[in-house]
């Protein structure tokens, strides 16, 4: 059980950390100290959600064809070398991120955008129905997969969101985000293998 807890918390976690418009909006939050917390409980809810429909739902057909989830294993990979492509591009070329000057924002408004950042990305149904939750077949424990997965999503956005206001300094600068950008190809490309070898 704690291997399939653990595999689901680093799959997950590679996929969370790549730096996109649901992460970026979270940091932004932090960095404003503005609804932080129901933002950060909107999208640790909404993946575990999301993470819960793909294992029950890809489950049962993938339980049935074991050629789609040899599929699903390369179409993961081949996602995840994508997201690593994307990230060195973005490692060569790093931008810092820094929050607009705008008045602050309802809270109704404010989850709003949350909510549409997190349902409206077409990569968190790639993300957590298909691929966290074609993955998960692999596993003999399949939801404890699902619990480190939803672990993940609930310890990232937490410190990213917590973290943000503090590392504000930080966050401003370029070299700072080429790294990152840098570390996140590298743990994409490392997922990606063990998924085509595993």
């Amino acid at each position: 059980m704690l291997t399939s807890a653990v595999a689901g918390f680093s799959l997950s976690i590679a996929l969370i950390v790549a730096i996109g418009a649901q992460n970026a909006f979270v940091l932004r939050q932090g960095l404003r100290r503005e609804h932080l917390v129901p933002v950060v409980l909107t999208c640790a809810v909404s993946d575990a959600l999301l993470i819960g429909v793909g294992i029950a739902g890809v489950g049962s057909v993938v339980a049935a064809r074991p050629d789609l989830l040899t599929a699903i294993r390369w179409g993961g990979a081949t996602f995840l070398l994508g997201y690593a492509v994307l990230a060195a591009r973005r490692a060569l070329r790093p931008s810092a991120l820094t929050p607009a000057q705008r008045p602050p924002a309802r809270l109704g408004a404010t989850l709003a955008a949350c909510l549409a950042f997190t349902y409206l990305n077409p990569h968190v149904y790639l993300d957590t129905v298909l691929l966290l939750g074609g993955i998960a077949q692999q596993h003999q424990h399949r939801w404890w997969f699902g619990v480190g997965a939803a672990l993940a999503s609930v310890c990232w956005f937490t410190a990213l969101g917590a973290g943000a206001y503090r590392l504000a300094p930080l966050l401003a600068r370029t070299r700072v985000w080429q790294v990152l950008d840098g570390l996140i190809a590298v743990v994409m490309v490392g997922v990606a293998a063990a998924l085509v070898l595993g």
